[in-house]
C-alpha cells in the first residue's frame, strides 16, 4: 500500500525529491548519450562490414552507460522510497498520494515549481490538475503517523 501525504508533509520532502529528480534527469541524459554513441558505432561497423574500433573509446562509453544506469536506478529508487510516483522523468513530474474526501488522489508537483499548488484524480493526470483551494485543504489527509 502506498504512503499518503498531507500537503505540508509532501512540501517538506520537496528539497529531497527535487535533488533526486534532477540527478535522475542528469543521469538519464548521460546514459542516453553514451548508449547513442555505442549504437552509432555499431551501425557504422555493420555498414562498413567491419572496421577497427578504438577499444578505449568503447570501454569508456560502456562504463559511462553502466555507471549512469546504476545511478539512475538509485535515484529513482530513492524517490520511490519516499513514497512518490514519478509520472514523467523527462519533465520531472512527480505525484504524492493523498486522500481527498476519502478518495485517493495525487498532489502534483513539477520540477521548477516552488511548491505544490495542484492536485488531480488518479485517472486524470497532469491535464486534469486543479488548484489546491480551501476546500481541498480542509478535506484532504495523509496517513496517520506511525
Amino acid at each position: 500500500m502506498a504512503r499518503r501525504f498531507t500537503l505540508s508533509e509532501a512540501e517538506r520532502l520537496l528539497p529531497d525529491v527535487d535533488r533526486s529528480i534532477r540527478r535522475a534527469i542528469e543521469l538519464k541524459s548521460e546514459y542516453e548519450e553514451a548508449e547513442g554513441m555505442l549504437n552509432a558505432l555499431a551501425r557504422r561497423v555493420t555498414i562498413a562490414g567491419g572496421s577497427l574500433v578504438n577499444r578505449g573509446f568503447v570501454i569508456e562509453r560502456k562504463t559511462t552507460r553502466d555507471r549512469s544506469a546504476e545511478g539512475l536506478r538509485s535515484a529513482i529508487e530513492r524517490i520511490q522510497e519516499i513514497g512518490c510516483l514519478i509520472k514523467d522523468l523527462d519533465v520531472g513530474l512527480v505525484d504524492f498520494p493523498t486522500l481527498f474526501r476519502g478518495e485517493e488522489v495525487y498532489l502534483c508537483w513539477k520540477l521548477g515549481e516552488t511548491g505544490i499548488g495542484f492536485w488531480h484524480g488518479t485517472q486524470e493526470g497532469f491535464s486534469g490538475r486543479k488548484a489546491i483551494d480551501r476546500e481541498f485543504l480542509e478535506n484532504h489527509r495523509g496517513d496517520p503517523p506511525n
